[in-house]
């Protein structure tokens, strides 16, 4: 199965292109679920959820509608003496995993998170520290691509991210691999000139996709989903709502609308 969809929801700059003008923000993601069966939620980076606030998001969407989440940055980029970071973001989860609301966790590391025996082993550590819970790793720096570190992933049952970005030298490069039963595809824009150079945060995801950029990667998510038995693709340039163009022509793409 292939869901597409787009990283976060909740953007007041997405009103009056993707949300109707004067759309209370509460009824946001009832909204977007009209459309879409899958959102990757990213505040949970910030704070850790409460399981009220994920019940509550469970409730406005349909019977069938999947939340990926973003790993909290104590356990992604503050990684010591972070148990109880641990502890609380799965209890957190437990109304999505309880109704199979839950698709996977996505945990980001840091570009300064190089692949050293330190950090191999913190994988490790991550991955006992989640349980059952299944997860995703997006790598933000290319010394991670090689086969040494795909057998690792496939040994602790860790999905691989895979990401359509700028291709600086060292960044991960736009692969398609899968290391678990759960894959998982990050478009996060190409926007070159204001990857490294922004002052906004939304700047470096400022980017519109063409379909000469987004059809290479048909063939490779069909694949991805051959090879595993839930396939999760997110529109990660969100400014002004480009996300949910690219989520919509991606669908088509897939004959997935």
């Amino acid at each position: 199965m292939i869901r597409v969809g787009t990283s976060g929801f909740s953007y007041r700059d997405w009103e009056q292109v993707f949300y109707p003008e004067g759309l209370p923000a509460r009824d946001r993601l009832s909204f977007y679920a009209r459309e879409f069966d899958t959102v990757e939620i990213n505040f949970s980076y910030y704070t850790i959820p409460k399981a009220s606030t994920l019940a509550v998001m469970a409730h406005k969407t349909p019977a069938g509608f999947t939340f990926a989440i973003k790993a909290n940055k104590g356990m992604t980029h503050e990684r010591e003496d972070n148990a109880q970071v641990f502890e609380r973001f799965v209890e957190a989860l437990s109304p999505w995993i309880r109704d199979s609301r839950l698709g996977c966790v996505l945990a980001q590391f840091p570009t300064s998170f190089h692949n050293t025996p330190a950090n191999r082993d913190y994988l490790r550590v991550f991955r006992e520290r989640m349980g059952p819970v299944p997860t995703v790793v997006e790598f933000r720096h290319r010394q991670w691509v090689s086969r040494d570190v795909l057998a690792l992933l496939r040994e602790l049952e860790l999905g691989f991210c895979c990401v359509d970005q700028p291709q600086f030298r060292a960044l991960v490069p736009p692969i398609a691999v899968a290391t678990s039963g759960i894959t998982y595809v990050r478009f996060h824009g190409r926007n070159y000139q204001k990857w490294w150079d922004h002052k906004e945060a939304w700047e470096r995801y400022d980017y519109s996709y063409k379909e000469s950029e987004l059809a290479p990667w048909v063939p490779k998510i069909k694949r991805l989903a051959e090879e595993s038995r839930q396939t999760f693709v997110y529109a990660n340039n969100h400014w002004q709502g480009q996300a949910v163009d690219t989520a919509r022509q991606l669908r088509l793409l897939l004959g997935l609308a």
